[in-house]
């Protein structure tokens, strides 16, 4: 009581009110979740995304006491799907699939209706999937090394494939032609099918893609990886090198995803999620299943998550610019 003393009555109500809306919020964030969860994907049904937020959402509802609903909102970069969560109610119910598309797409859009850092709050990392450079089953290149001479010693002749204009395949690609100093054509195709139809019939020498979804050509030695992007070796394919075995001054790269909401949710509430989140990616059943679709489970606190963003929207502003893609 003495102490309260000394501040006017004013201050002790303003005191008071703050002091009670901070009791209020974080007892509301012990209670979350108090009704379903939607999950917003920005990708079609089936992806890598799709699947590891449906395999998220399973395990969240089980050990939540709520339902969690998936739903698939691909489109305009992405950005449809992050308005729907950048406008939805502040409480923690709606969540957003963040990823490289989301650091990507701020680069790539002239003045882009989200912005993910000032209208997201992200909450954790969800996972990280491989890319790899890949070529045909019967390449003549048997190493990365054997790929880039014949790239030193035939000016513009390489081929290299990506999906689309502006994916993280498409700037991973050029990201190695800078960063390497590789005079090398990257060709973009609308989709993983078209650019392992490309490979097989030599349309391009190689391609980079996400591992996931070519691991049935990997198994079936249609296609063979050269090396992986990242900064280890896969479980998956313990006898593929990284890129940066063979070039110490390669970049790393690692396709990732998350977990974002709308920027005004109580930060008391955004930690409480963060906690839930980390512990089911935790758990045995859900890193069977991560396994499964090749990737890693790459839990964070909220603040990681966040810085993450930041750099990677910074890196890959950095790369569009280099690459000097139009943008929209």
């Amino acid at each position: 009581m003495f102490a309260f003393s000394f501040f006017s009555t004013a201050a002790r109500t303003k005191w008071c009110a703050t002091f009670c809306a901070l009791v209020s919020v974080s007892a509301a964030a012990q209670s979350f979740p108090t009704k379903p969860i939607k999950i917003i994907v920005p990708f079609g049904a089936g992806g890598v995304a799709d699947l590891t937020a449906r395999a998220v959402a399973q395990r969240y509802a089980e050990t939540a006491g709520q339902p969690v609903i998936v739903e698939n909102r691909p489109g305009a970069g992405g950005f449809v799907a992050a308005e729907l969560v950048a406008k939805s109610e502040p409480d923690g119910h709606t969540w957003l699939v963040i990823s490289n598309g989301t650091a990507v797409s701020a680069g790539l859009f002239k003045a882009p209706p989200v912005d993910a850092e000032r209208d997201l709050a992200p909450v954790s990392l969800m996972a990280a999937f491989d890319l790899a450079l890949v070529v045909p089953g019967d390449s003549k290149f048997a190493s990365v090394n054997d790929l880039f001479a014949y790239a030193k010693q035939n000016p513009g002749k390489l081929n290299l494939g990506s999906i689309n204009i502006g994916s993280t395949q498409h700037l991973s690609a050029e990201l190695l032609k800078s960063a390497l100093g590789l005079d090398a054509q990257v060709i973009p195709f609308n989709g993983t099918p078209a650019v392992v139809t490309a490979l097989r019939g030599g349309t391009v020498d190689a391609a980079i893609e996400i591992v996931g979804p070519i691991m049935g050509q990997i198994s079936a030695k249609t296609l063979r990886p050269l090396a992986l992007l990242g900064e280890r070796r896969s479980a998956a394919l313990p006898g593929v090198p990284t890129l940066l075995e063979s070039q110490p001054n390669a970049p790393k790269i690692t396709s990732w995803n998350g977990f974002a909401v709308a920027a005004k949710t109580p930060p008391a509430l955004v930690q409480k999620m963060s906690q839930d989140l980390q512990a089911v990616l935790a758990a045995p059943a859900l890193q069977t299943r991560f396994r499964e679709l090749h990737v890693e489970p790459t839990p964070s606190t909220a603040e990681q998550a966040a810085a993450f963003l930041k750099s990677e929207t910074r890196r890959w502003a950095d790369v569009i610019r280099a690459a000097k893609i139009a943008q929209q």
